[in-house]
C-alpha cells in the first residue's frame, strides 16, 4: 500500500480490507503512526512532514536551462526506425539560417539561469559545427555549461575531435548490439559499421568513458540475447544500458508499425535481460550493470526529486525549463513532438524561437499534463512515482482520452513498478546486491521496505 508520500509497505488482504473499510485494529494504527504513514492530528511538525513529502514528489519546473537544438535535419544515415525522419545529406533548407541562429543565440542571451545544458540533435549535427560552435561561444556567460552532441559516429575528423576534447562538451552516440546487429538495423555496410565502432573506441580511448554515453534501439520482433548486447556494451567500458525498443516515431511509423504497442513478449524480455544483469553483477561484484530507465524508476520510489526525467514529472509543463528548437525555428515542447511534426501526423509546435512560446498551444497541453485528477491515476498506488506525457498518447491514439490502463505509457511503468517491488521486497542476496548499488548506496541495506502483519 502507498500513501501520497510515496511510503510504502507491504500488507496482507486481511490488512488491506481493515484499511480500506477503515476498521483497523489498535495494533494496525500504531503500526501506521510508527512507520510515518498516518500523522498525528495534533502534531504540526507531522503533519507538516506530510505536505513536505507530497511536495517533493511534484514536479516544480523553474526557469528555462535546457535547449535541444536541432541546427540541421541532414544526416549520412538512413536508419529503418529513424524517429525524426531526417532530410538527405545533399538536401537544401533543413539548416538553421543566419535568421534562426541571431534568434537562438538572442534567446540565449535572455536567459535568466547560471546553469545551461545544451543538446545538439539531428539529423547528424557535426555536419553543421559552425553552428554549434556559435551556440557554445554565446553560453561563456552562465556559470556551468553543458554541451550534448548526439552523433552517429560516422564522421570523426580533425575538427569535430577538436569540439568533443573540450572538457564540457559530451558524446551520445547509438549502439544497437555487436556489430552485426548495428550494421544490420543503422548502418547497413560493414566499412560503416567498422569506421562507426572505430570512432568510438578512439573516443574512449582518447578521453575516457566518461565522455561517452551510447544506447540501444531494439527491435522487438528480434532482440539480440541479452549478454550478447550486455558484453557489446562492457567490452566499450560501459556498465549502463537503456534497454530501448523502436519509438513510434519518424520513419518508424511506416517501416515497424507494430512497434506502436509492446506486448508481453517484450516484458518478459525486458525482464529477463533485467534478471541477466542481477545474475552478472553478483557473479563479479567489481561492476555493476544497470538497465537505465529501471534505476531511474527505482530512485523516484526511494529519492523523490534525485532525478528530472520527463515521463516521471507530474506535473509536466512544457515549455518551462526546456524546449527544442527545430531546424526551421519552430519551438516543440518536447523531441517527440517535433517528430510528430515531422511525419505530417500533427503539428504540436508551441511557437517559435523568434516570437517565443506562451501561447494557446503551450497552454492547453498544459492544462492536461498531470495525473494528479486522473481517476484511473488516483487509484493506482504508483501514481506517486509515475508521470504522464499527452505527446505520447497522441503519437500511439491520436487522443488523449483513453482510459490510461489502455495506454503503453501505462502498461509500460506499471509493469515497470511491478517489477521494481518484485525486486525490493526479494530476499536474494543477488537481487537485493543490484537493488541498493543502483540506488547509489554504499552496502547491501538489511530492509528496503517493511510489512504490515
Amino acid at each position: 500500500m502507498v500513501a501520497d508520500t510515496g511510503r510504502f509497505f507491504r500488507a496482507g488482504p486481511a490488512a488491506r480490507d481493515r484499511i480500506a473499510r477503515e476498521a483497523c485494529t489498535p495494533e494496525d494504527i500504531l503500526f501506521l503512526k510508527e512507520e510515518g504513514h498516518v500523522p498525528h492530528p495534533c502534531s504540526r511538525l507531522e503533519r507538516r512532514s506530510r505536505q513536505f513529502a507530497e511536495a517533493e514528489r511534484l514536479s516544480w519546473a523553474n526557469r528555462l536551462d535546457y535547449l535541444i537544438l536541432v541546427p540541421t535535419l541532414r544526416c549520412n544515415l538512413s536508419c529503418s526506425y529513424c524517429q525524426v525522419s531526417r532530410a538527405s545529406l545533399t538536401s537544401t533548407g533543413h539548416d538553421w539560417s543566419e535568421a534562426t541562429l541571431a534568434a537562438v543565440l538572442d534567446r540565449i542571451d535572455g536567459l535568466e539561469t547560471k546553469s545551461i545544458k545544451v543538446e545538439f540533435q539531428g539529423g547528424e549535427p557535426t555536419l553543421r559545427l559552425d553552428l554549434i560552435n556559435a551556440v557554445i561561444e554565446r553560453c561563456r556567460r552562465f556559470e556551468r555549461s553543458e554541451f550534448v552532441v548526439c552523433t552517429n559516429l560516422q564522421r570523426l575528423d580533425e575538427d569535430v575531435l577538436a569540439l568533443f576534447s573540450r572538457d564540457d562538451v559530451y558524446v551520445s552516440t547509438s549502439l544497437d548490439g555487436a556489430a552485426a546487429t548495428h550494421l544490420r538495423n543503422r548502418t547497413a555496410s560493414s566499412t560503416a559499421t567498422e569506421q562507426f565502432l572505430g570512432n568510438l573506441r578512439l573516443l574512449i580511448d582518447r578521453f575516457g568513458i566518461g565522455k561517452v554515453s551510447a544506447l540501444p534501439t531494439v527491435d522487438p520482433r528480434s532482440p539480440p540475447e541479452p549478454d550478447e548486447l550486455i558484453d557489446a556494451y562492457a567490452g566499450l567500458g560501459f556498465n549502463s544500458i537503456f534497454l530501448r525498443p523502436i519509438n513510434f516515431q519518424g520513419f518508424a511509423r511506416k517501416r515497424h508499425p507494430d512497434s506502436r504497442e509492446q506486448n508481453g513478449e517484450w516484458r518478459r524480455y525486458y525482464e529477463r535481460f533485467v534478471r541477466r544483469l542481477i545474475e552478472r553483477n553478483w557473479v563479479d561484484r567489481s561492476v555493476v550493470f544497470e538497465e537505465t530507465y529501471l534505476s531511474v524508476c527505482l530512485r523516484r520510489v526511494f529519492q523523490p526529486g534525485s532525478e528530472r526525467h520527463v515521463d516521471l514529472r507530474s506535473p509536466n509543463p512544457v515549455g518551462v525549463d526546456y524546449v527544442v528548437i527545430d531546424h526551421d525555428g519552430t519551438v516543440y515542447p518536447t523531441d517527440e513532438a517535433r517528430m510528430l511534426a515531422r511525419s505530417g501526423i500533427i503539428d504540436l509546435s508551441i511557437g517559435t524561437v523568434e516570437t517565443g512560446w506562451d501561447t494557446p498551444a503551450r497552454q492547453t497541453l498544459d492544462r492536461h499534463s498531470t495525473n494528479a485528477m486522473d481517476p484511473a491515476c488516483r487509484q493506482c498506488a504508483y501514481q506517486p512515482y509515475c508521470g504522464r506525457d499527452v505527446i505520447d498518447d497522441i503519437a500511439r491514439y491520436g487522443t488523449i482520452d483513453l482510459p490510461r490502463t489502455e495506454t503503453e505509457f501505462c502498461r509500460k511503468h506499471m509493469h515497470l513498478f511491478d517489477l521494481i517491488f518484485e525486486l525490493v521486497y526479494s530476499d536474494d542476496p543477488a537481487v537485493r546486491h543490484s537493488v541498493s548499488r543502483w540506488l547509489r548506496l554504499p552496502g547491501t541495506p538489511t530492509e528496503l521496505g517493511v510489512t504490515l502483519p
